[in-house]
C-alpha cells in the first residue's frame, strides 16, 4: 500500500487531552495501517515545561488507556522516535521564530520536504493569533516544492458573526485551500485520519468534492448524533475516504 508524503504535523495544545486520547492515537493507527511516510515527525508546542524524552514517556503511558487496541510495541517505537516537544506562549513572537529553527532542523533530520501543517488544539482565543504569527515568520508560505496546511478543530466562532470574523482574519494570512476546519465528534481515531490525508494528499477541492461523493462520507458541516450505530456509519465513511486519497492521490 502506498505511503503518504514526507511532511511534518506541530501541533499547538499539545499538552492537552486532544493530544493524547485523539491525535497520538490515531497516528498511531495510521502508521499501523502503513499510511505515514518514514518521513514523517511530530512536534508538540505547549507551556508546559518538558523535554523530548518526558512528552514521549507521557504519551506512552496514555497510549495504554487511550489506544484502540493492544499497543504494538514495533509501531510506537517508530511512532515515538518521531516525537519532539517543543515549550512555548502561543502569544510570543520569539516562540514562533524559535519554533521555525525547528522545524527546519528536524526538516533536514527526517527529509520532510519543507511539507508542514499545523494542528490547532487550543482554546480558541488563540486561533487566529497562532495562525498569524506563523504567517509572521514565514512558516505558511507555499511553494511548488512543498506546502502548508492549518487545521482548525471547533468550535470555530461562537455564533455566525463571530465565526465570519475569525474566517476574516486567518484568511489575511492563509489561502482557503490552506485550511482545514474539522469537528471530532466522528470518532476517537478515525477523524484524524480523515484531517491527515485531507492535509497531505491534494489541495484540489474539486477532487477531494468527487472523492467525498464516491465514498457517500456525509458533509463537514453536518453534526453527528452520539447514536452508535450512526457514529460507526460516520466512521466507516471516513475511514473509506482516508484510503482512497491516501492510496491514490499525491501532491
Amino acid at each position: 500500500m502506498p505511503t503518504n508524503t514526507p511532511c511534518i504535523m506541530v501541533i499547538f495544545g499539545a499538552a492537552g487531552d486532544l493530544t493524547k486520547r485523539k491525535l497520538i492515537p490515531a497516528l498511531y493507527n495510521l502508521k499501523k495501517g502503513d499510511l505515514l511516510s518514514d518521513n514523517f515527525a511530530v512536534i508538540g508546542v505547549a507551556r508546559a515545561e518538558l523535554n523530548d524524552e518526558e512528552f514521549r514517556r507521557r504519551l506512552r503511558d496514555d497510549m495504554k488507556d487511550f489506544a484502540t487496541d493492544k499497543v504494538d510495541e514495533k509501531v510506537w517505537k517508530w511512532l515515538e522516535e518521531r516525537l519532539y516537544y517543543f515549550s512555548g506562549n502561543f502569544t510570543d513572537d520569539q516562540t514562533f521564530t524559535r519554533l521555525r529553527e525547528l522545524l527546519e532542523k528536524t526538516d533536514q533530520e527526517r527529509q520532510a520536504e519543507g511539507n508542514y501543517f499545523f494542528y490547532l488544539a487550543t482554546a480558541p482565543e488563540y486561533f487566529a493569533p497562532v495562525v498569524e504569527k506563523l504567517g509572521a515568520v514565514g512558516l505558511t508560505r507555499e511553494e511548488d516544492s512543498h506546502w502548508r496546511r492549518v487545521v482548525i478543530e471547533k468550535p470555530f466562532g461562537r455564533n455566525l458573526e463571530s465565526a465570519k470574523k475569525l474566517n476574516q482574519e486567518i484568511k489575511q494570512v492563509l489561502n482557503e485551500d490552506q485550511i482545514y476546519r474539522i469537528d471530532h465528534y466522528l470518532g476517537k481515531e478515525t477523524v484524524t485520519s480523515w484531517c491527515f490525508a485531507l492535509v497531505t494528499a491534494s489541495s484540489s477541492r474539486s477532487g477531494i468534492a468527487a472523492t467525498s461523493s464516491a465514498c457517500k462520507l456525509p458533509p463537514l458541516r453536518k453534526s453527528v448524533s452520539n447514536n452508535a450505530a450512526v457514529t460507526t456509519k460516520a466512521r466507516a465513511h471516513c475511514a473509506t475516504w482516508c484510503r482512497t486519497i491516501c492510496c491514490n492521490w499525491s501532491r
